[in-house]
């Protein structure tokens, strides 16, 4: 065994496994980048923090590979994300939020994200009943429902 290997058995055996949360799928009316877009416009208008835009078609074609239109938005409040990494600091793995618009084989455009109280409250430090776990898990929706054009 090499010691790359062995490293990440040593540190698996010693770690609590952490449950991937649900992910939340939304239908959209657009393509990728006007979905994106309005997503965008929308986290604006809600007073969040965009920390980034991630083109993923964009890096695969970079590398001269094909990937259909995908994007990911990362953005957070530290209102609501500050308290869950006071509570659990393994929250920040978590956040900030992020939003995947992509179109599947089929033409369709989703928004997808991992619900936040799903994800957050498997860590130890937080309750199933924390005011910002429904927060977050309620402005993901609102915002994705808007960006979707439904």
């Amino acid at each position: 065994m090499n010691f790359a290997t062995w490293i990440t058995v040593a540190a698996l055996s010693v770690m609590p496994s952490l449950a991937v949360g649900e992910i939340v799928n939304v239908k959209a009316e657009r393509s990728v980048a006007e979905t994106m877009d309005a997503l965008e416009a929308a986290v604006n208008e809600a007073g969040a923090t965009i920390f980034a835009r991630v083109d993923h078609a964009g890096g695969a074609a970079s590398a001269g590979m094909e990937l259909a239109p995908e994007e990911l938005l990362i953005f957070g409040n530290p209102q609501l994300g500050t308290p869950a990494m006071q509570a659990d600091p393994l929250a920040g793995l978590h956040l900030p939020l992020q939003v995947l618009v992509y179109q599947d084989d089929a033409g369709q455009v989703w928004l997808a994200y991992e619900d936040p109280a799903a994800t957050l409250s498997e860590l130890q430090g937080i309750s199933d009943d924390a005011p910002y776990l429904a927060k977050m898990s309620g402005a993901l929706e609102n915002l994705t429902k808007r960006a979707a054009g439904n």
